[in-house]
Formats: C-alpha cells, structure tokens, sequence
C-alpha cells in the first residue's frame, strides 16, 4: 500500500450519491478482520452484490465503461462511524485519491494514514467533474500532489487544494508515521544531546 505521490492522471470511477458513511463503504460485518489484505473485496459489499453474492449490474464498480485509481464522491464521503477498515478497503480496491466537496474529519485522516488522497473541491469544480466524465467515461482528471492541484483534463480546469503539510511530505516520500520517525531519528538524538 505504500507508494509515492507525485503526479497521478486517471480516469475517474463517478460515486454521485452524498451522505456516503463508513457502514455502507464496509459493513460492520466485515470488520472482524484485523488484516488489511481482503478488504477491497468488500468495497462497498452491499451496493455490489446482491444477497446471494452476484455482481450488481448497474453499481458503477460493476461497470466496465469506469475505471481508474480515482473515485468522484458526492458530498460529505466517510461519514458514521470511525473505522480505518472504510480506509482499507478503498486503497485495498486500488483507489489512490478520493475526491468530494466535503469529507468526514477521522475519514479523512484514515485516508491519509493509508496512502489514500483526499482532495477537497468546490462544490461547482464536483458538479463539472461528474458532467464531464458523464459525458465522456474516458475523460482523465490530473492530480499533482507537488503543486497542490486537481485538473479536470476534459475542459482544462484546476482547483487547488489543501494538505497538511506533514501528511504533504509523508504521501510524496511514501512513509507512513513510523517511516518519518525511523527517517528522523538521528535528528532527534541530536536533539536531545543539544538540550540535555
């Protein structure tokens, strides 16, 4: 899961529907599980398949004219509960950013925690984006992680967007929490030698 950031263009996978919650991107049946490995499997289970587990036909994921490491969401994604398995499970399908107008906090840095990109757009900058791949499923969208931008390559329109800075550094260098301590542990030894 752990991969450098730089300068992601995918087609997108389109998710117009808000109020999208934890529950139902992985259902709390499935968070007995304590390995990540599986989860993407389970990806929004019970919008995919039906009860006797055969595909959906018309879900998006079950949709071959979508494809891509980027997921359009409606507003206000990875909202409920607070379960990384949500987070697991969208970079266990292979989505490495998720764009909305609006994201549930913990969500967010679930997300981020799992070399998954959130990226926050106008809600007007959303509506284009959903048009466009509407319009033209094959339609690329830029993501430059360096420059903090989002380009929807359809009509050559950017936004940017906000990351912490940290979190900046740790998605770019493909580290997670402890990677950035082991990366800075003789700098925190000297450190403490200088203010002993």
């Amino acid at each position: 899961m752990k991969q450098k950031f730089d300068i992601i263009t995918s087609t997108c996978v389109p998710l117009p529907l808000v109020n999208v919650d934890t529950d139902q991107i992985i259902p709390a049946r499935f968070l007995k599980a304590t390995d990540k490995k599986g989860f993407g499997d389970n990806l929004f289970r019970d919008w995919r398949y039906d009860k006797d587990g055969n595909p959906i036909k018309d879900f998006v994921l079950n949709d071959p004219t979508y494809g891509g490491c980027i997921l359009v969401a409606g507003k206000n994604f990875g909202s409920g509960s607070s379960r990384e398995h949500a987070a697991w499970a969208i970079a266990g399908y292979g989505f490495r950013v998720v764009i909305s107008s609006f994201f549930a906090d913990i969500h967010k840095n679930n997300e981020l925690n799992n070399f998954v990109l959130p990226v926050v757009v106008s809600e007007d900058f959303l509506a284009e984006l959903f048009q466009s791949i509407k319009e033209n499923p094959k339609m690329e969208v830029e993501i430059d992680l360096p420059r903090q931008t989002v380009t929807n390559k359809a009509n050559g329109r950017s936004e940017h967007f906000d990351i912490n800075g940290y979190k900046k550094h740790c998605l770019m260098n493909g580290l997670d929490d402890i990677d950035y301590l082991v990366e800075n542990l003789q700098k925190t030894i000297e450190w403490e030698q200088r203010n002993k």
